[in-house]
């Protein structure tokens, strides 16, 4: 299970791209050991958020500023003036320097680990960043980077660590995650569960007009149905009775590819009891959980206790998503988020969306991860085929 945490916003100019600006950042620190291992590392709500910081934490930007000996003043140049193709094994990126006046190659710095890249040139004195983030695509091997110069272009290709990965882009970005996550999702749906179902289904909406899922909201689903609002079910009638009905819902959901599902927040909910996960686990469940910890380290202890101990059913989601704090304006921050994270678990083990898709035709019988061979009683767990 991977689990991901938005730190509350934080205003510091110098971690924020163009201007002063509060964002939420956030990490996927954790994975459950059930599921598969996973690959821990940072991951940025914008490629260039907090590009200054990590690079002084890598050692990138000091490095190439001591090899310049100092003397330079460094710019940023915000355009993406750059051309990008995807090819088996690498990528290329392509970057315009006719206007540039460089003297030599070794005015030229490209600097680079798994997932970052830095790259500048020193020109009439002046040090100019042409590309830096901390947050490429995927992994890259740093050892088999080349650069060269073609005409009036800096060309760097960068050899890819899975190259049956296409990349849209060369930075992770809403716009690249939105393209690129289709390859590896392969039509499985993806489902939202938390006690907030306004957040599901701002989430879930977000993620549907990103990647053209078909939304769905079991919310609505069960008011269309029963004629009155959710609240008045409870009132009405057994709480049971609601959890009940979108247990029927989800099952008749599960059959269904391509979809996004918001399911009911609170403890009316069917994701909030564990005997009614059987039919959620036929797609990728992302918890979306408010945090109470003070600080990151906190939240991060938080996610790893709750999926340790189990007691609540939205443990057993394949992605716990740690918010610091809501507002309706940050549905795009977290579905970004969120297909960050799946965009690493799919990577993580392949086989995943191919046993999802057992799991379904099998019937969605309560066995996952641990799927039985056909003919397997699960009340009994004896399998009666012969």
């Amino acid at each position: 299970m991977a689990a991901a945490l938005l730190n509350s916003p934080l205003s510091i100019s110098t971690q924020n791209p163009k201007k002063t600006l509060g964002i939420p950042l956030q990490d996927f620190p954790l994975l459950n050991p059930r599921l598969s291992r996973f690959d821990r590392r940072k991951l940025l709500s914008s490629p260039s958020s907090s590009s200054l910081i990590l690079s002084k934490r890598n050692g990138v930007l000091d490095r190439l500023q001591s090899v310049s000996g100092g003397h330079v003043s460094p710019i940023l140049v915000e355009s993406k003036n750059y051309e990008f193709s995807d090819g088996d094994a690498e990528v290329e990126l392509r970057l315009d320097i006719s206007k540039l006046d460089i003297m030599s190659p070794s005015d030229i710095f490209v600097d680079m680990d798994g997932t970052s890249l830095l790259v500048r040139v020193k020109a009439s004195g002046t040090l100019i960043t042409l590309m830096e983030t901390n947050c490429l695509f995927e992994k890259i091997k740093p050892s088999e980077t080349i650069w060269y110069i073609d005409e009036d272009q800096l060309v760097v290709n960068l050899k890819k660590c899975d190259r049956d990965l296409k990349w849209p882009d060369v930075m992770e970005s809403w716009e690249s995650l939105t393209n690129g996550i289709l390859q590896l999702l392969k039509g499985t749906s993806i489902y939202i569960v938390g006690d907030s179902t306004e957040i599901n289904e701002k989430v879930g909406s977000e993620l549907a007009t990103g990647i053209g899922y078909i939304p769905f909201s079991t919310s609505d689903l069960l008011e269309r149905y029963a004629q009155q609002s959710i609240e008045s079910w409870v009132v009405s009638d057994e709480a049971d009775s609601v959890a009940e009905a979108e247990g029927a819902i989800l099952q008749s959901l599960s059959s269904h590819a391509r979809s996004i599902v918001a399911t009911l927040g609170g403890e009316h909910g069917a994701a909030r009891r564990h005997d009614k996960w059987r039919y959620l686990h036929a797609g990728f469940t992302v918890w979306l959980s408010i945090s109470e910890a003070a600080d990151e380290a906190s939240a991060k202890e938080e996610a790893r206790r709750h999926v340790q101990d189990g007691r609540l059913a939205y443990s057993n989601a394949d992605i716990v998503m740690k918010l610091g704090g809501w507002e309706p304006d940050q549905s795009r921050v977290v579905a970004q988020a969120c297909l960050s994270a799946l965009k690493q678990l799919t990577l993580s083990d392949k086989q995943l969306t191919g046993k999802k898709s057992l799991y379904i035709r099998l019937g969605c019988r309560g066995d996952w991860p641990d799927i039985k061979p056909p003919g397997w009683d699960p009340s009994s767990g004896i399998d009666t085929e012969p």
